[in-house]
C-alpha cells in the first residue's frame, strides 16, 4: 500500500506542475529583421535595418603596369601599381531634400616608373562629403571640372581630369530645372599650387647666372580659398559646362637669393634699393569650357568630349586634375625638364608676374561590340611666361664663332602635345582589361639648351640646342569594380 501511495502522489505532483507551467506566458521569439532592397537610388542599395537610410557598399581593385621610355641608365623604365578602393554611399530622403553621405577610401602601392624610383604606399581619403539639398561639404570632385566627361584615358592629359581632381570644398548648387544648374564653391587653394622654390635652370657652360634672372618663390600661408563657379547643363544628348576659378598667390622671402648659404637681397636696378622681402599678394584665374555628346550614329554608347582651359597665374587647373601642391614643378618628355609655375617675382619690380597656360583636350569613344571599346584622345597645352622671365645664356667663344649670341633660357615658353589610344575588353560586367599607348612631345622652339651626356649618363660639359623632346608611355590595366 505504501508503494502504491507513493506512485499516486508522484503522478499528482507531475500533473500539477505541468498544468502550472502551461499556464505561464510563453517567451516570444525576437522577430527577424530582413534586409530590404532599396530601389529608389539604383542597383545595389539596401535599407540599413531599423532605418529609412539606403546604403550601397562598393569598391574597386586595380592592377596596373607602366612602361616609360628611359633617358639614362639610372631611370626605371617599368613600374608596378596595385590599388584597393572601398566606397560607402548612404542616402536618406528628407523634407528638405536628399541627405547623402559618401566615402571613398583608397590605398595605392606603387614602384619604379610610377615613383621615380623606390616603393611607396599611399593611404588616401579620395572623397568624403555630405550633401544636403544643394549643399556639398567635404572632399569631392572640384566643381571646376565636369565629372560627367566620358574620358577613360589611363595616362594624364592637360585638362582638369575628373578622375584626379578631388579637393576639399564647401559648395552650394542651385538647380533651375530642365537640366540646368549653377554652383558656387570655396575650394582649398593649397591643393592647386604650382611653384618653383629653387632657381630656374641656367643651361650654360661654366657661366654665372645673370643678376636679374626671374626669381622663384615659396608659397606663404593661405589667406583666401579658391573661389570656383560653374554653370552646367545635362540633357539627353550630352552635357556642357562653363567654369571659372580665382586663385590666391602669396610668397615668403621671394626678394632674397641664396648662394652658398649666404642670403642676400636682390638690388633693384632702377631704384638702387633692395627689392622687398616678399612680393604683394596677387591673384590668378582659370576659365574652362567642357562638353560631351552622344554619338549613336557611330555606335551604341559612343561618345565624344572636349575640354578647353585658359589659366593666368593658376596653372594647376590645367595640370591633369591636380589635387596636391607641387613646390618644384617641371614638365618634360626626355632629359630636359622645363619649369612650370603659377608665377615668379620680377627682379626689376619685386612684384609678381603671372604665367599663362592654355590648351585643349578631347577624345572619341567607340564600342565595337558590347565588350570591346576603343578610345582615342589627346591634348595640347601652351605655357606662356612674360618676356622678363627669359634671359640669354652668356656667350662662349664657340657660340660666337657659330654666329650665335647664346641660348635663351630661364622660365621659357613651350608647347606640350599628348596623343594616345587604348583598347578595353570587358568580358564580364564591371571587369576590364585594357592596354594603352601615349606619345608625349615637348617643344621649346630652340629656346633652351640640353646637357649632353655619355652613354653611362655622365655629363660631358657641353650643350646642344634643341627644339623638342619626346617620349612614349605604355600601360596595362586589369580592374574589377563591385
Amino acid at each position: 500500500m505504501a508503494s502504491i501511495r507513493t506512485v499516486l502522489l508522484g503522478s499528482v505532483a507531475i500533473m500539477t506542475g505541468g498544468a502550472q507551467a502551461a499556464d505561464l506566458p510563453a517567451k516570444s521569439a525576437t522577430p527577424v529583421e530582413y534586409v530590404r532592397v532599396c530601389s529608389t537610388y539604383g542597383a545595389g542599395f539596401f535599407y540599413i535595418p531599423g532605418t529609412e537610410t539606403c546604403l550601397r557598399v562598393g569598391g574597386r581593385v586595380r592592377a596596373e603596369y607602366l612602361y616609360v621610355e628611359p633617358t639614362d641608365r639610372s631611370q626605371d623604365a617599368i613600374g608596378f601599381r596595385a590599388r584597393g578602393r572601398l566606397n560607402l554611399d548612404a542616402r536618406t530622403a528628407t523634407a528638405y531634400g536628399l541627405l547623402r553621405t559618401y566615402i571613398r577610401m583608397e590605398i595605392t602601392r606603387s614602384s619604379g616608373a610610377y615613383t621615380g624610383g623606390g616603393i611607396s604606399t599611399n593611404p588616401n581619403i579620395a572623397q568624403a562629403f555630405v550633401q544636403f539639398g544643394g549643399l556639398t561639404a567635404g572632399r569631392a570632385v572640384s566643381f571646376f571640372t565636369d565629372p560627367n566627361l566620358p574620358a577613360p584615358n589611363f595616362g594624364d592629359l592637360r585638362f582638369d581630369d575628373p578622375a584626379n581632381a578631388e579637393v576639399d570644398l564647401l559648395a552650394y548648387t542651385f538647380s533651375f530645372g530642365n537640366g540646368f544648374s549653377a554652383t558656387l564653391s570655396l575650394e582649398d587653394g593649397l591643393e592647386r599650387r604650382v611653384n618653383n622654390e629653387l632657381d630656374f635652370p641656367l643651361f650654360g657652360v661654366a657661366s654665372p647666372a645673370p643678376v636679374f634672372a626671374p626669381i622663384p618663390f615659396t608659397y606663404a600661408g593661405e589667406r583666401f580659398p579658391d573661389v570656383v563657379a560653374n554653370i552646367r547643363y545635362t540633357g539627353s544628348w550630352g552635357g556642357a559646362q562653363l567654369s571659372g576659378a580665382l586663385h590666391q598667390i602669396r610668397d615668403v622671402a621671394a626678394g632674397l637669393t641664396t648662394d652658398g648659404g649666404v642670403v642676400t637681397p636682390v638690388i633693384n636696378p632702377i631704384t638702387g634699393l633692395p627689392n622687398p622681402t616678399y612680393a604683394d599678394t596677387d591673384y590668378g584665374f582659370a576659365l574652362a569650357a567642357h562638353a560631351y555628346v552622344n554619338l549613336p550614329f557611330l555606335g551604341d554608347g559612343d561618345t565624344g568630349w572636349i575640354s578647353t582651359t585658359y589659366t593666368d597665374g593658376a596653372v594647376g587647373y590645367i595640370n591633369a586634375g591636380q589635387a596636391s601642391p607641387i613646390s618644384n614643378a617641371f614638365i618634360s618628355a626626355g632629359p630636359l625638364g622645363l619649369p612650370f609655375a603659377d608665377a615668379f617675382v620680377n627682379p626689376f619690380t619685386g612684384e609678381f608676374d603671372t604665367n599663362k597656360a592654355y590648351g585643349v583636350a578631347g577624345g572619341i569613344n567607340h564600342n565595337w561590340t558590347p565588350s570591346i571599346q576603343t578610345n582615342v584622345f589627346g591634348s595640347w597645352m601652351h605655357f606662356d611666361a612674360p618676356g622678363i622671365a627669359q634671359y640669354l645664356v652668356p656667350t662662349t667663344a664657340a657660340t660666337i664663332a657659330a654666329g650665335s649670341a647664346g641660348t635663351t633660357t630661364g622660365l621659357v615658353d613651350f608647347n606640350e602635345y599628348r596623343l594616345g589610344a587604348n583598347v578595353i575588353w570587358a568580358p564580364v560586367k564591371d571587369f576590364l582589361i585594357g592596354i594603352e599607348a601615349l606619345y608625349i612631345r615637348v617643344d621649346a622652339s630652340d629656346r633652351v639648351a640640353v646637357p649632353l651626356t655619355t652613354a653611362a649618363g655622365d655629363a660631358t660639359g657641353t650643350f646642344r640646342s634643341t627644339s623638342l623632346q619626346d617620349a612614349w608611355e605604355g600601360r596595362l590595366r586589369v580592374q574589377r569594380d563591385f
